[in-house]
């Protein structure tokens, strides 16, 4: 059996998977915000659960909104501040007493659209998290990349391509930079263009039922994430991007957004050539970052 952990900023979820692929157990539990120590201890009781529950032994991966420093083990780059500089692998694998497998949680999410989501049988996957961050990750040939400094795939704190006058510098990101594509794409930076204090859901439902100004914001937002996918295709060239987190639900994006990316995808529709790169929701939705937690390790 594979146990997988997703940890996230409001919510830890776990998913037991049995020998034939068919979920045994799942549970979640709130995240202990800002408290590393009750985050460990509540991913490890979450494993002791589903153990209990199915009367059997798992592997235990788990998907972090950060990733372990190659050579040190510590926590980088997580958004859930409160895991950076932590040795959350030796941690957890001493609370566990058995090995334990941490990756970033994009990257958990694109191994599970890959292996048999939205990207099945692609060689080479994008899968997006457009969220409370903006998180990536890349999959080729059914293996995650990873990288010297386990940072490959986050497009999220490159800067927002071809910047309009009125984008620079940009707002400021958790980062220390500004003008990085999260602080423009992610979900509170969408009810933030809004303005006072909307949520990105709410800006979703004003737009829906008429509201001029809320349809404005996610004109932009479309535009906005064109170009910057528009910069990934450029790059990797990938046969599909997923999406996946709270705002891959905005239907428009799946139509609006390849329309808009041909504008700056190099030689787009020279010798009557369009952009090949598909666009997809996630198929397994909220559940492909904890599923691919599990899938950090192999089929025995």
């Amino acid at each position: 059996m594979r146990i997988g952990i997703d940890v996230g900023g409001t919510k830890i979820e776990g998913i037991a998977i049995a020998a034939d692929g068919r979920p045994a157990a799942r549970r979640r539990v709130a995240a202990p915000r800002n408290d590393y120590g009750a985050t460990v201890h509540a991913v490890a009781d979450l494993v002791h659960a589903l153990e209990a529950e199915t009367g059997q032994h798992g592997s235990v991966g788990v998907g972090i909104p950060g990733t372990p420093a190659p050579g040190t083990g510590l926590v980088k780059n997580a958004n859930s501040t409160w895991l950076n500089g932590r040795p959350i692998v030796a941690d957890l694998e001493v609370s566990l007493v058995r090995p334990v497998r941490v990756a970033n949680d994009a990257n958990c999410f694109a191994l599970s659209e890959s292996a048999d989501g939205a990207g099945a049988g692609a060689d080479v996957v994008f899968g997006v998290i457009l969220g409370t961050g903006t998180g990536g990750g890349i999959v080729v040939r059914g293996q995650v990349l990873g990288g010297p400094n386990g940072i490959a795939g986050e497009w999220g704190h490159n800067p927002l391509p071809w910047p309009r006058g009125d984008e620079r510098p940009g707002p400021p990101c958790y980062c220390g930079l500004s003008g990085c594509i999260e602080s423009f794409l992610s979900g509170p930076a969408l009810g933030r263009d809004y303005g006072d204090a909307v949520s990105a859901e709410e800006v979703v439902r004003r737009a829906a039922g008429g509201d001029t100004r809320a349809s404005g914001v996610l004109d932009r937002y479309e535009e906005r994430l064109g170009r910057a996918l528009a910069s990934v295709i450029n790059l990797l060239d990938p046969d599909v991007i997923v999406l996946g987190g709270g705002l891959s639900n905005i239907d428009r994006l799946y139509e609006g957004v390849p329309r808009l990316w041909g504008t700056h995808v190099f030689s787009a529709g020279a010798a009557g050539a369009p952009v090949r790169t598909r666009l997809a929701r996630a198929t397994h939705g909220d559940s492909s970052g904890v599923r691919g937690a599990a899938w950090l390790w192999p089929v025995r």
